[in-house]
This record gives structure tokens, sequence and C-alpha cells, in this order.
């Protein structure tokens, strides 16, 4: 399986709520950075993260998915319930690179959108 169909198969997985399924897709010294906010290094700390922020499955809609040697990046929006229970959209930007078909480091650029 190529690194896009890495990708594609890791967010389906989140999408229907299989967290520890996309983070077999990860290594364990997997490093997730958002720019401007946080890093997250290693699978644990990316679990505890998602059993915060996954409330609810993430909605991802993928615009653009582009591959290169060992880097896929997917431009696009994601939907995520807050703590609150509303739905608020992002518009992300993520880099990952990939070592021996796993992704091993994130780099994500997430804006929310304005409801203006």
């Amino acid at each position: 399986m190529n690194n896009k169909a890495i990708l594609e198969k890791a967010n389906a997985a989140v999408s229907n709520g299989d967290n520890e399924g996309f983070l077999s897709f990860c290594t364990e010294d997997t490093k997730w950075t958002f720019v401007g906010d946080k890093t997250l290094e290693g699978k644990q700390a990316v679990r505890e993260y998602m059993a915060i922020e996954y409330l609810e499955p993430p909605k991802f809609k993928v615009e653009h998915l582009i591959a290169e040697d060992d880097f896929v990046t997917a431009i696009g929006t994601i939907s995520l319930q807050d703590k609150s229970g509303k739905l608020v959209d992002y518009s992300y930007s993520d880099t990952w690179r990939f070592r021996d078909g796993k992704m091993a480091e994130l780099k994500a650029f997430v804006i929310e959108l304005s409801s203006k």
C-alpha cells in the first residue's frame, strides 16, 4: 500500500470512531505538531489527545491529497464537536512524513472557520 492509501485508510478508521485502528498506522514515536499550538510526542500522547478532542468522530472533507517521496499533504476541512456539543468547522493542511509504511510525523496547520 502506498503512503497516500495508508493515510486514506487511517482517516477512514478515525472517521468511524476507531481511534486504535487509526493509531495502528502510526509509529510508536509519532510526533504531531499543531503549528502555533502544541506538540504531541509518542503514540500514547496522541491517544490521550484523541480521547479528549474526538468526543465524536471527526468529519473530514479532503480537497487535495498530494504525495511525494516520504510525504503526503492533505488539505481540506474537518468538523469536530466541542465540549458543549457544538460542531466546529476548521480548515486544515496536514503534512505527514512516513517511515517504513507508518505515519511518523505530522505538521498541522488548523484554523477555525468563522461563522460570519
